[in-house]
């Protein structure tokens, strides 16, 4: 365990997998603090910190629940023509949704962040909350529905990496735990640093439609999936860091750019 844990690719899992939960937080971030503003001063901190630890408990249970039906790997139904051959499996449907719902998600997001930025926060501004048990029930219902695209990124960064699936999930656990103590412990440096930089968020859900294509081909190539005798093959994780590592690059570059134009005026 400890071996594949201290392997490139596990560490590299790992630090990608952490960005991406902590820009997909962002959101969770702001509609926490959202539901906790509604709440007496004296109890805003507690709220938020309470929220945050009920939902990283909220994602590990998810977790495990995803990497049992990810094990599912035998198939059930075999779908076999002239031209076609799938053999399909609980972990094929799995990865298979899971693909398209982080495309479908990604695509939507990114309209309604380009469209009607503050949609999502209205909703949220505009929910009663007279207590403390009822900001906190308010945090874990925002927080489910933002766990189930966090918990398929993981999957899709991690499925592949060693063949048996308890290593990956304890990968998945420590990645969830660590972005959720930073969300913790920074969680208004880092609301602002997106607020300054919303593109930030924009390229976090650019990567979520790369991984739901990863999803999608992981799931054909699993079931092992073969159109006019032309098998699917599964795409190196190698290719998912570079283009994660090359956007991150470009886009420091536009900060350093944009920081020297504005200093120049």
């Amino acid at each position: 365990m400890l071996e594949f844990l201290l392997s490139g690719d596990a560490i590299m899992a790992l630090l990608t997998l952490t960005f991406l939960e902590i820009i997909l937080g962002i959101d969770n971030i702001v509609f926490i603090s959202i539901a906790a503003n509604k709440l007496p001063e004296h109890q805003r901190a507690k709220a938020t910190n309470i929220g945050l630890i009920l939902a990283m408990v909220q994602r590990i249970i998810l977790l495990f629940f995803v990497s049992f039906l990810i094990g599912l790997k035998e198939p059930f139904y075999t779908v076999e023509t002239s031209w076609l051959h799938i053999g399909i499996s609980g972990q094929a449907i799995i990865l298979f949704l899971g693909g398209l719902f982080l495309i479908y998600k990604s695509t939507s997001e990114i309209r309604e962040k380009v469209e009607t930025p503050s949609h999502d926060e209205d909703q949220v501004k505009g929910k009663k909350i007279k207590s403390l048990s009822q900001a906190i029930t308010q945090i874990l219902i925002i927080d489910f529905i933002f766990s189930i695209d966090s918990i398929l990124t993981a999957v899709g960064m991690t499925n592949g990496l060693h063949p048996n699936h308890n290593y990956a999930l304890v990968l998945m656990i420590i990645a969830v735990v660590i972005s959720i103590i930073i969300m913790i412990v920074f969680a208004n440096p880092i609301r602002k640093f997106i607020d300054e930089h919303p593109s930030m968020q924009i390229l976090g859900l650019a990567f979520l439609i790369l991984i739901g294509f990863m999803l999608i081909t992981e799931a054909a190539h699993l079931s092992e999936t073969s159109i006019f005798d032309q098998t699917v093959g599964a795409i190196p994780k190698g290719y998912l860091y570079f283009a994660i590592a090359f956007s991150l690059f470009v886009e420091f570059l536009n900060f350093k750019m944009q920081k020297k134009r504005l200093s120049n005026k």
